[in-house]
Formats: structure tokens, sequence, C-alpha cells
């Protein structure tokens, strides 16, 4: 089973961001997934930076997908869009129907590429279209259970990638508005990159201080973490090609290295949770893989 690095959901400084990708050349990770996805107004990195990433991660052996983003509002996504779907060199996540038409329109569409979780596939009609559309890979949503992604998996009838959001703050909803602009009582277009501040966006919490979600510019994430540390066997029993795990603000590559080391057997699974535990950011938890409110940590009897 791989392991893949989902792209970066936060906006980090650019030397920070260099200096973990430089990282992850050497951590134990078969796939990295590059590029902005929530807001482009985030510019510590173009789309050239990105490139000199991925080259760097190729010639240590990674695979590199360039991820599009979430939402394209403006002419100048669409350019930037337009520029990942022509790279030529590397394989792309599509993350929007607009993505989806510039790979597979036009007098040369493209033949391998990857539905990103955000393209709501929640069945094996659509699953299947995309996969006729020239899709090899498909990321399910990370809010759709173990049954879902085995009766999805089912439906389809042909072999086809699947991968799986395993690790880091579920991304739940996004939206044209930016709720960090607004929680500083700023306008999106000028929101003096308030998201600079937050390694792992900004927690809220309940009247009565219990974690509630965070938010992460135009995005809003869970306030736990969800993991399938501890469910890693029931993971492997189903099949499931590829683990996805969201970076985080420190310790991305020893939980990295917890994943590895429990798919491979050097440590239970259990355990590799336990030793996770203090790793993370917030609370796990797992309801969604269980089919259960996606708040809860479900342990299997």
């Amino acid at each position: 089973m791989k392991l893949a690095l989902g792209p970066l959901l936060y906006y980090w400084p650019r030397q920070s961001t260099l200096a973990f990708y430089a990282d992850m050349a050497d951590a134990p990770v078969d796939i990295v997934y590059l590029g902005e996805t929530v807001c482009s107004r985030r510019h510590e990195l173009r789309l050239s930076d990105w490139l000199e990433i991925a080259e760097t991660l190729a010639g240590a052996g990674k695979e590199v997908v360039l991820s599009s983003q979430v939402l394209v509002e403006s002419e100048s996504d669409l350019k930037t869009l337009r520029r990942i779907v022509a790279n030529g060199r590397f394989r792309v996540e599509a993350n929007d129907m607009g993505a989806v038409h510039l790979l597979t329109g036009g007098d040369a569409p493209v033949a391998d590429w990857i539905a990103g979780p955000t393209l709501n596939i929640f069945n094996p009609v659509t699953l299947g279209m995309f996969a006729d559309l020239g899709a090899t890979r498909w990321v399910a949503p990370p809010e759709i259970g173990r049954q879902q992604i085995a009766d999805l998996r089912r439906g389809l009838g042909r072999a086809m990638e699947t991968e799986i959001f395993a690790h880091g703050r579920l991304p739940l909803a996004y939206s044209a508005r930016c709720f960090t602009a607004r929680h500083f009582n700023l306008q999106k277009d000028t929101c003096e990159f308030r998201c600079l501040q937050f390694a792992d966006g900004i927690p809220l919490k309940t009247r009565e201080g219990a974690p509630f979600l965070t938010l992460n510019g135009i995005q809003t994430q869970s306030a736990q973490v969800h993991t399938l540390l501890g469910d890693l066997p029931a993971v492997v029993a189903d099949g499931i090609h590829i683990l996805r795990i969201s970076p985080q603000g420190e310790h991305t590559g020893d939980v990295l290295r917890l994943f590895r080391h429990a798919l491979d057997g050097r440590v239970p699974a259990l355990d590799a949770l336990r030793e996770a535990l203090p790793l993370l950011p917030e609370a796990p938890c797992n309801g969604f893989w269980h089919g259960r409110p996606g708040v809860e940590q479900f342990v299997s009897a």
C-alpha cells in the first residue's frame, strides 16, 4: 500500500514551505501532491516554484501530482489551471469540473489523470463517468465511509486506483467568502494574508469551550484530526491502494513514519495511534470511516 502526501491546505511562509518539501524528499512517502488548492490569493509560491519542487521530489523517486484549485473564480485562476493541465510532465489531480473539461476536451485529451476528492463522487455511475473520461485514480470524498467506498468500487466493475483521506483535519466545505478575513473584520480582497499566522488554521470552539471547527481561509475544516492509524488492518483488508496524509504544521514526517511502520507490521496499528496522539494539533476522530458522525472516535471491538 502506498502513502501519499496531500496538497498543502494551509498558507505557510515561503521558506517554511520550501524546507518542508525538502524534508519530504527523504520521508517514507510514495506520492506527493503539490499546488495551491484553497485560495488563489496565496502567492508565497507561484506555479513555477511548485514545478521546481516537483522536479526535486521526482528526482528523489517520488510520484508527483499537480493539484488544481477547488474554486476557480477569475481569469487569472483559469490561466494557472490551463498551465497546470498543459505541464506535460506530471499527472494532474482535477478538483473541479473546469479542470476535468480542460483535461478531457480539445484535440489531445489527457488519458491519465486523478479525480480529486471535491468532484462529489458518491455513486458508481459518477465514478464510471470519470473513468470513461480518462481518470485512472479517484480520491474518495473524506465524508464517505468504509461500506460506501466498497459499494462504489464493486459497482464500478473495473480496476481503478482508490485513494482515501487517512489523516488530517477534514476539509468540510469551501466558500467564495473568506472566513479568516471575516474573523479579523477584513474584506477578502484586503485580507492582509492573515492565514500566514496560522500553520494549522484558526480553531473555533463552542460557547462551552469544546472544539467545533477550524477556519482556513475559504475552507472550513473539522476541529478534530481524522486519522485511520488505528483502523489500518481493516483498510488493508479492503484493498485500498493509497492513503492520503494531509500536511500539518508540525510532525508530518513523524506521522508518515508511524503509518509506514504500522503498514509494514513493525508496530501494531493501535500502538501507532497511541504514539501519534501527542503529535496531533487536536484530538483524533474516525467516525466517517465507520459510517458514524465524523466527530466521533470509534474503536472497533
